[in-house]
């Protein structure tokens, strides 16, 4: 369990260093990446998701999580719940270091940044239109996708056919990648608590100059949203046999 453990934190670690990373890349004052648009943004994260799953797996997670959401739908699909809590916090660990990591990276550039929302964007989501149900239900929707999907790209049927056992990774980054490209606009697509509350947490007692609040009155959504995309995606998985 220690060496699973271990992976889902790095895996973890890794994922929000690149994720949370291009998001800063894009958005803070001065970097040679600003103003890259959410097409740099999406890729980013697709990309980071494939580099955290590697990670996590060779360092000793063949599970590569990475995500409480896909903990919580791989439980409800098999029934065994040991798993849960000790990725769960493994991965929120993993998270708030790498915000931390994304902090120190782009050192310079926080006290540049004048607008304390694009600061506070760098390491949680926010809704393009404020409406908790909806903002909720995208979520939601995102991370049954995510979850369902992801089951599939791993499933037996699709394993028996071959080729795509070992791009399993890379399939992941692309179903991400996807979820950004269509369903992202709207929430952020957290689709993953700990790669929201990790990161906000951070942004809470990290300093960076001119800082607004963590954004805590939003960030029930980002959390209760994917859980429910999961536990709903993973009875699906379950009933039609993946």
């Amino acid at each position: 369990m220690g060496h699973r453990m271990f992976g889902e934190f790095m895996g973890t670690a890794v994922l929000i260093l690149l994720g949370d990373g291009v998001v800063a890349n894009v958005l803070l004052k001065r970097s040679k990446a600003e103003g890259a648009g959410w097409i740099a943004i999406a890729a980013g994260w697709a990309f980071a998701v494939v580099c955290g799953v590697f990670t996590a797996i060779a360092c000793g997670s063949p599970d590569a999580h990475i995500n409480p959401a896909v903990t919580l739908g791989a439980a409800i699909k098999s029934g065994d719940f040991t798993n849960v809590l000790p990725f769960i916090l493994a991965q929120l660990s993993g998270a708030i270091v790498g915000a931390i990591l994304v902090w120190l990276h782009y050192l310079p550039h926080w006290q540049l940044t004048e607008d304390p929302n694009l600061k506070l964007g760098c390491f949680s989501t926010s809704p393009a239109v404020r409406n908790i149900p909806a903002n909720l239900l995208s979520e939601v929707i995102g991370t049954f996708v995510l979850v369902a999907v992801g089951a599939a790209i791993f499933s037996k049927k699709i394993a028996e056919m071959g080729p795509a056992t070992g791009l399993g990774p890379y399939l992941a980054g692309v179903l991400v990648w996807a979820i950004g490209l269509s369903l992202g606009g709207t929430t952020g697509y957290a689709i993953n608590p700990a790669r929201d509350l990790g990161p906000r947490i951070a942004h809470a007692f990290l300093p960076m100059g001119t800082k607004a609040g963590s954004g805590w009155n939003y960030a029930a959504v980002p959390v209760v949203g994917p859980l429910m995309g999961a536990a709903l995606a993973g009875v699906f998985v379950r009933l039609v046999h993946f």
